[in-house]
């Protein structure tokens, strides 16, 4: 043998299989394995639909796509799959190349993406780069024809005019768009950040972004099809393997579909060479309509495919394989749906097409309501960008406005999710996310911990004997190094055992694992290596489970890991913990079991006094100016030693005290809840002698303001306890956008007294009803004269003057009488406690005071 034939070859230790698809064709495998023995390695080529044998043999698994049958497995095996890409480049580089960086998983987004970088500020170099190589990419120092794309500010750069100069297929593109992908975790369209015309930087904000055609949703859009597909060609005339070729396939009764569609179901399934049972033990595919009884649950735990009516039709139109977790609609649904989004009513903005009546569907399947129109009664809103007139309203009448992620991922998590998360209110500017929806995927643990839990059943014994036969293969001789191709009639020919169905995951590595199989880029994980590779992961996890912890604690912050995070060790971090709870032990408590913990230092351990009552204080003096925070903290503290707590929330107080009558929110809100009323000497004098005092020598006299508001603080309580915080019950109030003492403020006195009350800034519509009038029947609505009216709080300004007409057209619209109003008209109320007409408060266009601008 020639000396150079005894040198090692890249692949020499690599035993592969070739996963054929529509996207790798015979053809290509056949060359791919040509170039993989001559450099030493042992391809295995599995024509599509075939089953993949053993997969613990196997090295690396090639595929352009995760839609075949073992993936799963695979992955569980913690062996690579890569795309062909992966072979090419490793020869380029004379070692294997990290195997990540070629997975055909979707859900590493930019593993088509191979990037440099133009003339860009070093921190976004590193950023782009860090965030492209995580999510699955590539990074290259120069430009060449394997850069798909490079991150510039201008077109006239050096790399890009070598780009143009070598008529590279480059496009050349804006950091921004790298930073919306890595903000949304998925892949929108470079279009518009390409320069030399991006169309983000020069596009006005309210020009329509035109929608896209999403492609990937087709066939997936509804979990319950009515009509039978036309079948693909079948594989007798074009010689394709058909998808159902040598499967057992069980049609349940809980699909509710009728004899005749069934029948013709079955001979759809018999044409393409499955069987159809009725029995769960030899199925290899179930499909069925809910994620409940008992042939749900075994088939989940035999690792069966699960799927419903949607996904069968699929395989039958595209004769393609694709597993039913990877798109949310073609795996069973619950009936209960997801905990928390009963009652929630959602609209949807921007969505078009297939993306729309697959957003109407999953909706309906988490347990929400879809509405067509979007009303003030709506929760949520869930829109493809950020730019339309039903945005606007849902953001006035503070509906939560969300994209379309935040039901994907709530759905796949089986959990409510919060709608603050950033990535949930993130639209890039020119972006109709339409175009990324229906890319999310369900997550096989979630599923398995709440509707099929193994713990509560025995293994099955069909089970247990087909894990004997799977442990018998993973032990047989190491094949013949010659290649072998897989097909429908091949299987026996090689000596693989044949079992009825899909491979019953033969390795139970847990999949939380694979994060740890990335290691050197030579590394070849076998089946020889598979329980070195599973200890040395399980001992990485406990390493890092410290910071796991931590991480998950930081995300949880407002602001996140990124915006401020710190380590638990960094510097300073005890003295800043130190300085909040010095700041928590000054601020008073919001419940009795907190303010005995937040108002005494812990070094105290004698016990305190039960409180006597909840005291909310406003304009008291002492505590009012720059340098008086020390003395107001040490006096709180003294107070609540003497039984009394201070609150901030009117609705917890049992007494207000203030100098005089003000119209401090604060007091106006605390009267409603009918407290009771003292001067601010109270507290003066428990302070001075340093004990409770009877409130009641203290009463609060003030007969200036109430002559001058017109009523009497004697009779404000008994008013108030009659009300029981209803006085405004029916009435709907509307307010001007920047009314003297702020919105808040008035919205927050129109609640405590029972109405409601919205901002109105002339743009929109009023809603014809309420949430809060729905909850009253027809009687009590004809005991309040308010119904019928709508109040719009404002001044006599020029510029609230020009929305009144808007006002009164809109409310006539919905068959109301519009009532312009002065904010005396709302304080007076209550201050008094009692309804007054608004007829002496009403504004007109006579008293416009053009002064103002």
């Amino acid at each position: 043998m020639a000396p150079e034939d005894q040198q090692p070859r890249l692949f020499d230790q690599c035993c592969l299989c070739i996963v054929c698809s529509k996207d790798l064709s015979r053809e290509s495998a056949e060359q791919l394995a040509t170039t993989l023995e001559e450099h030493g390695g042992e391809p295995l080529i599995v024509q599509p639909g075939a089953e993949v044998p053993n997969v613990a043999r196997f090295s690396h698994l090639i595929s352009n796509t995760i839609d075949f049958e073992a993936y799963d497995t695979t992955c569980d095996a913690l062996i690579p799959v890569v795309k062909p890409q992966w072979v090419s480049n490793s020869l380029a580089k004379r070692k294997l190349a990290n195997p990540r960086q070629y997975s055909p998983d979707p859900r590493l987004f930019m593993n088509d993406v191979v990037v440099t970088c133009g003339d860009i500020p070093e921190g976004d170099k590193d950023a782009i780069i860090g965030g492209v190589v995580a999510k699955g990419g590539l990074y290259s120092p120069r430009i060449s024809h394997m850069v798909t794309h490079l991150v510039d500010l201008t077109a006239d750069s050096d790399k890009a005019r070598i780009a143009q100069a070598k008529k590279l297929n480059v496009k050349i593109v804006l950091p921004h768009w790298f930073d919306d992908c890595l903000k949304l975790g998925r892949r929108i369209d470079e279009r518009p950040y390409t320069l030399p015309d991006p169309e983000i930087m020069h596009v006005g904000l309210d020009t329509p972004i035109p929608p896209q055609d999403n492609k990937d949703l087709v066939g997936a859009s509804t979990t319950n099809p009515t009509k039978l597909p036309t079948p693909s060609i079948s594989a007798h005339t074009n010689g394709q393997r058909s998808v159902f070729e040598g499967k057992t396939i069980m049609l349940s009764p809980d699909l509710g579909i009728g004899s005749h569609l069934q029948e013709s179901i079955e001979a759809v399934l018999k044409q393409g060479g499955a069987e159809v049972t009725s029995r769960i033990d030899t199925a290899d595919m179930l499909i069925c309509r809910y994620r409940e009884g008992f042939a749900y649950r075994t088939a989940s735990r035999l690792n069966l495919d699960v799927g419903n009516l949607a996904w069968l039709y699929r395989l039958m139109t595209f004769n393609t394989y694709t597993s039913p977790l990877r798109r949310l609609l073609h795996y069973p649904v619950s009936r209960t749906g997801i905990p928390g989004f009963q009652g929630l009513k959602i609209s949807l903005s921007n969505y078009v097409g297939e993306a729309r009546i697959y957003l109407e569907n999953l909706i309906a399947a988490a347990g929400a309501e879809c509405t067509k129109t979007l009303k003030q009664e709506n929760t949520h809103l869930i829109t493809a960008h950020g730019t339309s007139e039903k945005c606007n309203a849902a953001k006035e009448w503070g509906l939560e406005v969300v994209n379309h992620l935040w039901l994907e991922d709530s759905y796949a998590k089986w959990k409510l999710q919060p709608a603050s998360e950033p990535r949930y209110s993130h639209f890039p500017l020119r972006t109709n996310l339409g175009e990324v929806a229906g890319q999310t995927r369900l997550d096989r643990n979630v599923l398995e911990r709440i509707f099929f839990p193994s713990e509560d059943t025995a293994q099955s014994p069909r089970r247990a004997m087909h894990s004997k036969d799977q442990n018998m293969v993973s032990v047989q001789a190491p094949p013949e190094k010659k290649r072998k191709i897989i097909d429908e009639a091949s299987d026996a020919s090689h000596g693989t055992p044949q079992t009825t169905g899909k491979s019953r995951r033969p390795i139970q590595t847990p999949a939380r694992s694979r994060i740890m199989s990335e290691g050197k880029e030579n590394e070849t994980p076998s089946s020889t290596s598979s329980r070195k590779s599973k200890d040395a992961a399980t001992a990485r996890l406990h390493e890092i489970a410290p910071d796991i912890a931590l991480y998950e604690k930081e995300k949880k912050r407002v602001g996140g890991v990124i915006y401020g995070g710190r380590r638990k060790s960094d510097e300073g971090r005890g003295q800043e913990k130190e300085k909040e709870s010095k700041k928590r032990a000054s601020v008073e408590a919001e419940d009795e079991s907190d303010g005995d913990q937040a108002v005494e230092p812990k070094r105290q351990k004698k016990s305190r006094p039960p409180i006597s009552m909840h005291l909310l204080i406003t304009g008291y003096q002492k505590w009012i100016g720059k340098g008086n925070e020390k003395k107001e903290d040490a006096d709180k503290r003294t107070l609540r030693e003497l039984g009394i707590m201070v609150v901030q929330d009117a609705r917890r107080c049992t007494h207000l005290a203030a100098p005089s009558i003000l119209r401090t929110t604060k007091f106006v809100n605390a009267l409603a809840y009918a407290p009771i009323i003292v001067s601010t000497d109270f507290i003066t004098s428990c302070l001075k002698k340093d004990e409770l005092l009877d409130a009641s020598d203290f009463p609060l006299v003030d007969t200036e303001a109430e002559k001058k508001y017109n009523f009497s603080l004697s009779s404000v309580t008994s008013n108030a306890k009659k009300n029981k915080n209803k006085m405004l019950h029916g009435y709907r109030i509307y307010c001007v956008e920047d009314i003297r003492g702020g919105f808040d403020a008035f919205k927050s006195i129109v609640e405590a007294n029972g109405g409601e009350c919205m901002l109105f800034r002339g743009r929109l519509a009023l809603a014809n009803h309420s949430r809060r009038e729905e909850s009253h029947d027809d009687s009590e609505a004809e005991d309040e004269p308010a119904r019928h009216e709508v109040f719009l709080l404002s001044s006599a300004g020029a510029k609230h003057g020009r929305i009144w007409p808007r006002f009164r057209q809109v409310a006539f619209d919905i068959k109301k009488t519009p009532r312009i109003v002065r904010v005396d008209w709302l304080l007076d109320m209550a201050m008094s406690q009692e309804t007054r007409p608004a007829d002496e408060y009403e504004l007109t266009e006579e008293m416009i005071d053009n002064t103002d601008e």
